[in-house]
């Protein structure tokens, strides 16, 4: 498994008996990533794009520089294709509405999955509703993965959108992107990607993906909070109007009249996260340094040994049996509440999320109303999972015996 130096992540070097296994819902930071944000503050501090001297042309050069590295990492064709938001849900609802205004029209047709995470469908909905849109859910199968021709059964000619998870946040199903993809794009559609739980497990190239846009955010790859990157064709930004209006995002505004910036600047309104974009940047160098192909072969490899020890406990339900999976786990165990078996959990040092995960409609077609969800990162091993287990048999056995 990975070798670490000492001290790549302060929080864990200073809690050496913590369990950490909710990456999913956000990362620890690594010392390079606190280092670079810092040292901008302490040397760069300027607002961006605003003046012409020397310490706010730094802090700019920072600022995009950082949206440079941002599409060298994803493969993007350039630097224009990335625009900065607070997270992967600013960036969805940014996609949501400027589709809406733009290309959408009433009567069309967008499809989401069952699996989606709130943040994916909410802003369609939301979308939807102010136009006279109409949404569709592409179920899920028994095994809680994704079927084609599911999806064919509920396509239409009027569905102009598809959008998804690359990797459910619950059931740790890897979808097959670049099929979906091939499958929407000969209907005439768009794939929209939510790639939140994927972007900092492994390689991620939106030219082979084949996705029309995707969003993702950095706190969720070892990034600081308050970061998050929509990523879209060129062609598509240019057609798109801005979602928020503000300073920076204009050409030029009179009393009669507002015309727009070129993207990406159209659609960051106002003073950007900075500090964000630098540490964000700084989180890529860092998983380079770490070789992502070795990231997701070792994250496979946890996956597999987690389905394979979790599976083992007595009165354990694990959610999800895609063979396609990330090293992310959601369970219940028979007659203990989530929130309980959390709690328990923690108090033997191992943090994990209950609840229902920002899935409700997933849960809904689960049948239960939350679950436990253990997710790892770069610096988990198999003897956190050996812990995991051990301290569900702890658990059942306070609670039932």
């Amino acid at each position: 498994m990975y070798t670490l130096k000492t001290g790549s992540f302060p929080l864990l070097e200073a809690n050496p008996n913590l369990i950490y296994l909710d990456n999913a819902s956000t990362t620890q930071k690594p010392e390079p990533v606190l280092q670079a944000i810092t040292q901008y503050y302490q040397t760069r501090n300027a607002n961006v794009h605003r003046a012409v001297y020397r310490l706010a042309e730094a802090s700019t050069h920072a600022y995009e520089g950082a949206r440079d590295r941002i599409a060298r990492f994803i493969g993007a064709a350039s630097s224009k294709e990335i625009v900065f938001t607070r997270g992967t849900t600013e960036a969805l609802n940014l996609i949501a509405h400027s589709l809406a205004r733009t290309v959408l029209h009433p009567g069309d047709i967008i499809i989401v999955t069952q699996m989606d995470h709130h943040s994916n469908i909410v802003p369609f909905w939301l979308a939807a509703q102010e136009l006279g849109l109409h949404l569709r859910f592409w179920p899920i199968t028994p095994s809680g993965e994704l079927d084609l021709e599911d999806l064919e059964r509920i396509w239409s000619d009027r569905v102009r959108v598809v959008t998804l998870p690359h990797v459910s946040n619950v059931l740790g199903t890897v979808n097959p992107i670049p099929t979906i993809a091939s499958f929407v794009h000969d209907r005439g559609a768009l794939l929209v990607l939510d790639a939140a739980q994927s972007v900092g497990h492994g390689p991620f190239h939106v030219s082979e993906l084949g996705c029309d846009m995707a969003a993702f955010s950095g706190h969720k790859m070892y990034g600081p909070m308050g970061i998050g990157i929509l990523w879209a064709r060129e062609r598509i930004l240019n057609s798109l109007v801005p979602y928020q209006g503000g300073g920076e995002m204009i050409a030029s505004v009179s009393e009669t009249y507002v015309t727009f910036n070129e993207p990406p600047y159209r659609f960051e309104a106002g003073t950007p996260n900075v500090e964000g974009a630098v540490g964000l940047a700084a989180a890529m160098d860092f998983l380079d340094t770490l070789d992502r192909e070795r990231i997701w072969a070792e994250e496979q490899e946890l996956a597999r040994y987690g389905v394979e020890i979790l599976s083992s406990v007595k009165d354990l339900t694990l959610y999800g049996k895609s063979s396609s999976r990330a090293a992310l786990f959601t369970f219940n165990l028979k007659g203990i509440h989530s929130h309980d078996l959390a709690q328990f959990l923690d108090s033997r040092s191992i943090a994990v999320r209950s609840g229902h995960h920002c899935a409700q409609p997933l849960f809904q077609r689960l049948g239960v109303p939350s679950a436990v969800r253990a997710s790892l990162g770069i610096y988990n091993r198999k003897e956190d999972l050996d812990r995991l287990a051990d301290a569900l048999e702890e658990a059942r056995r306070y609670f039932h015996e």
